[in-house]
């Protein structure tokens, strides 16, 4: 293997704002996490050591919620960082004002902290496909020795339950040399392992509750703020110079959780992620390379689900899927599919990518794929009108990509029973209209389209009746599978989709396409960037004489730095602001918030409308600034539509750094 230098990305340590609002996330290709700001305070039910990731019914669990850590100088100054926030009381500003640096190294965090001449590194590396966190400490300047004090905190929960759920108390600790078992009330729970690797290692057994935790950043999302921690004791380590020292927390069983040291762990995942910019033709820029090991983070095994794994392995092949987004995203169906070619093709991962695909197929019910997977289940939920023409989509760049034509002539009866299931009509109202050939679809009460907050009873953008993006996304199935098939009868589907679309989609009052035509409340003239994907997937069903009008409209009316808006501002459901409790951000959601995914298609549509102007180059420069921000090395799922765009919702979404690295990789 070459010898691939793996990128960094640097901060300089910043006021205690900045780091707050800053977080870094590490995953561990299960689904599990580690995730936290930078200044180590939780702000989020999802900041912790280790989430875990178990089958269901368990799914993803919160097992190491906090680790407080005190360091005592050789004077016997004593320097506490990273203590927890309560409800009514204050920062601990001295820990933060310790913080020199924070700087992503291969895509894992690494904190430096400096006193009184000393400089002391923490690392955090979760290993691959283990339910295994190492906290790594190294005295890299000062004569020493650092004594230090860990405090675990925790509060098992499923990772997306509120913070004042059920505290499963009793807690209770086994003792054995060198290692420990922390268990809690609740016997469906795993047990949390806890070994130190350092010299003078102890632990002081002192178990206290810690009341009224505050996370800020659910109390702003209007969620319960406040909640309990449990700490069993207190471990004690000594720092000396060329000793690094670790602590290990896992749900494994001892004899994998321990089989590899924290600094063997973390130079074998260094390895990994070295082995990944190697594959990856794009990596060979900077801001590729952070896009590479980014995206890794949401290829995963489903964990949760054995029965995938076990279809896989009759296959000969491996399960996978594509967590939607971090924190509290599964896979769903269409951002899986959108996201598929992005996350593997470019990245040298087109294995994973027919593995994806596969585990998705095996799922179809009713001529769909499901929405998405529930993290505590085994079974999807079907409610979605284009996820499955988008593995429709998904599948054609993987073949072109590959060359697999054995792959598409297994799926041949499972495409084919999907688009005769959309002719004859399927689930929630989904289904061809015989009169003009376009695709139909909405049922109340369900969102089904991308565009598809909901709360309680509260549909926002029902785009019941003939969406544009649908019937784009109809058309290039219809087109796709003509060519893979040779049977006529698609390509006439398709010509009468192609004759009716143009016919009945353009609107001259505002110079573009119509939103939705036929709803309840007849057509939608809401400008919003659906209408793109009428001229940017391969087969595209505008007339090219409409195509320039519509980038045109989209670039003067939509386009940001960091995405495009999903409505344009003027429309009186727009909205400036992503932010509130959950009634008012999903009445944000697709009111004008800017989606960072929306690039890709956009500069797809701008290449065909205007080949003069195809490099996608200048439509990326804006995600590299915000690598630095949000959550560090990654791209957010949504921003604000006005400036200065702050990043907003998931802190690492999917789709979003698919779509940028598959731009990337056209002009790499």
């Amino acid at each position: 293997m070459p010898d691939v230098e793996l990128p960094v990305r640097r901060l300089a340590g910043a006021d205690a704002t900045a780091q707050l609002d800053r977080e870094w996330l590490v995953t561990n290709g299960l689904g599990g996490y580690a995730s936290g700001t930078l200044c180590g305070v939780t702000t989020r039910r999802y900041h912790g050591l280790l989430v875990a990731a178990h089958p269901a019914p368990l799914g993803r669990l919160m097992v190491l919620n906090h680790l407080t850590e005190t360091f005592r100088l050789p004077d016997w100054q004593a320097v506490r960082v990273g203590g927890v926030e309560r409800v009514g009381g204050t920062l601990d500003v001295q820990g933060i004002d310790l913080l020199k640096e924070f700087r992503l190294e291969g895509g894992l965090p690494v904190w430096t902290f400096a006193v009184d001449g000393h400089t002391i590194e923490k690392r955090v590396v979760l290993p691959y496909r283990q339910n295994t966190v190492h906290v790594i400490y190294t005295l890299v300047d000062g004569a020493g020795p650092v004594r230090v004090k860990l405090r675990p905190s925790v509060h098992f929960r499923g990772h997306d339950d509120h913070v004042n759920s059920a505290f499963r108390d009793p807690y209770t600790l086994t003792a054995t040399p060198h290692r420990y078992e922390l268990a809690c009330g609740d016997p469906a729970y795993p047990t949390l392992r806890l070994a130190v690797a350092a010299d003078d290692a102890s632990l002081t057994l002192d178990g206290r509750t810690e009341p009224d935790v505050l996370y800020r950043v659910e109390e702003h999302r209007g969620y319960e703020k406040a909640g309990l921690l449990y700490s069993p004791g207190l471990f004690r380590l000594t720092l000396r110079p060329g000793h690094p020292a670790a602590l290990t927390a896992s749900t494994e069983p001892w004899e994998k959780a321990v089989a590899v040291s924290g600094t063997d762990a973390l130079a074998r995942e260094y390895e990994r992620r070295r082995k990944l910019l190697a594959a990856a033709p794009v990596a060979r820029t900077p801001l590729g390379a952070e896009l590479v090991l980014a995206a890794d983070q949401f290829v995963i095994t489903p964990g949760t689900r054995a029965a995938d794994t076990a279809r896989a392995h009759a296959h000969g092949d491996e399960a996978r899927t594509v967590v939607a987004g971090y924190h509290w995203f599964t896979d769903w169906g269409r951002d899986t599919m959108i996201s598929l070619e992005g996350l593997t093709l470019p990245t040298g991962r087109p294995a994973e990518a027919r593995y994806i695909l596969r585990t998705f197929a095996a799922h179809v019910k009713d001529g769909l794929i499901p929405n998405y997977f529930p993290d505590r289940e085994n079974e999807g939920v079907y409610h979605t009108a284009d996820a499955t023409l988008w593995f429709f989509h998904a599948l054609s760049r993987y073949a072109l990509a590959t060359g697999d034509t054995d792959f598409l002539r297994e799926l041949r009866p499972t495409l084919t029973d999907i688009i005769a299931k959309h002719v004859a009509g399927t689930r929630f109202g989904i289904g061809v209209d015989p009169a003009d050939g376009l695709l139909r679809q909405g049922a109340e009460g369900y969102q089904l389209t991308w565009m598809d907050a909901k709360v309680g009873e509260w549909v926002v953008t029902p785009r019941r009746g003939k969406a544009v993006e649908i019937n784009a996304l109809w058309y290039n199935a219809l087109r796709l599978m003509a060519g893979w098939t040779g049977e006529a009868e698609y390509g006439q589907r398709a010509d009468q989709v192609r004759e009716s679309f143009n016919r009945c989609f353009w609107n001259e009052d505002t110079g573009c396409l119509w939103d939705v035509i036929e709803g309840p409340a007849g057509d939608d003239p809401a400008i919003r960037p659906n209408q793109l994907f009428a001229i940017s997937l391969p087969h595209p069903v505008l007339d090219p004489k409409h195509w320039r009008a519509v980038v045109d409209v989209a670039t003067a009316k939509l386009l940001t730095p960091v995405g495009l808006k999903s409505l344009a501002e003027g429309h009186p459901d727009y909205k400036h602001k992503y932010f509130g409790d959950l009634r008012a951000r999903d009445a944000a959601y697709h009111q004008g918030t800017v989606w960072g995914w929306l690039i890709g298609p956009y500069a797809d549509a701008r290449a065909k409308a205007y080949p003069d102007r195809a490099d996608a180059a200048d439509l990326v420069t804006g995600f590299d600034a915000h690598l630095s921000e949000g959550c560090v090395g990654t791209i957010s799922e949504v921003f604000d539509a006005d400036p200065p765009h702050t990043p907003r919702a998931c802190v690492a979404q999917a789709w979003s750094v698919a779509e940028v690295l598959r731009l990337l990789a056209a002009v790499t």
